[in-house]
């Protein structure tokens, strides 16, 4: 069975484990605690990164949440969560990057702040702007559709939806974004959402931890 390293406070872990529950594919759900056990020889061994998440698949153990979503797309292809269309292809791909690479480091400082860590007050000023620009790029782009592509969830919808979804716990509202937020609260309905939230005594739990990590970034 797919073994699935994994801890539910971290929002790469979650993608892939939404992924897993939309594609109801078998696996077996290890917690690495972030107090020390992806330090740990044993976690180093299947990740020298020591980061999560991992999935070992069949003995194929594979990094990174981006190239985790493509293997089980490529694998495990029914239900798809990748469109077939050129363009729509290229959609989700768009959607993905600018999660990944713009959206999410934009989102620690103000991850800082909310542990109780100190932060330039212009370094907050100007990832609140920068995100500003996203999130109204996404808006515009959904532009009163429920998902990004074809009205149908797509590996777009779990990559942006798993950040953008926690933007107002950082203080950052959705609610001048009325296709933005109609495509929120779509995803909170899913099964697969509900069943991988976070609830707020596990963040409670683990502020000191992310406190530990965020202050070495």
């Amino acid at each position: 069975m797919l073994k699935f390293y994994y801890n539910p406070i971290s929002v790469n872990a979650r993608r892939v484990w939404v992924t897993l529950l939309e594609k109801q594919i078998p696996f077996e759900p290890i917690l690495v605690n972030l107090d020390g056990d992806h330090l740990s020889e044993d976690f180093t061994a299947i990740n020298p990164l020591q980061r999560i998440p991992v999935v070992i698949d069949n003995g194929f153990r594979i990094v990174e949440s981006l190239a985790i979503l493509d293997y089980l797309e490529a694998k495990y292809p029914t239900p798809s969560l990748m469109p077939s269309e050129i363009d729509a292809i290229a959609t989700v791909r768009m959607v993905e990057m600018i999660a990944v690479n713009e959206l999410q480091p934009l989102m620690i400082p103000l991850t800082k702040l909310l542990v109780g860590l100190k932060v330039n007050p212009d370094k907050i000023d100007n990832a609140l702007q920068r995100i500003t620009t996203i999130i109204q790029f996404y808006e515009n782009l959904l532009a009163g559709h429920i998902y990004f592509v074809n009205n149908q969830i797509t590996l777009a919808d779990i990559v942006a939806g798993t950040l953008v979804t926690s933007l107002p716990q950082l203080g950052f509202s959705l609610d001048t974004y009325p296709s933005l937020k109609a495509w929120f609260q779509q995803l909170e309905q899913r099964e697969s959402w509900q069943q991988t939230s976070v609830k707020p005594e596990m963040i409670a739990a683990a502020l000191p931890n992310m406190r530990a990590i965020l202050d070495k970034r």
